[in-house]
């Protein structure tokens, strides 16, 4: 399915591994690094999942031909 696939796999893991880490050494609720890094990770978790699922649809959509039929 090819390098999209790949790559939003790991981003989105890295992303998610990212979330348990700040969440296991979350010391109360005002850590800056600790937010950051909940919002950093759940955007690349979010990101990874977006393209590994576009490049998923795009290999097994058809193709679309758009020349085949007349112009309306």
């Amino acid at each position: 399915m090819g390098a999209f696939l790949v790559l939003g796999s790991l981003v989105a893991l890295a992303g998610i591994g990212a979330v348990v880490f700040a969440i296991r050494n979350r010391r109360g609720g005002g850590d800056p690094k600790t937010n950051g890094m909940l919002i950093g990770g759940t955007m690349a978790a979010a990101f990874g999942i977006v393209i590994a699922g576009f490049s998923v649809a795009w290999q097994s959509a058809a193709p679309l031909d758009l020349n085949s039929t007349e112009a309306q």
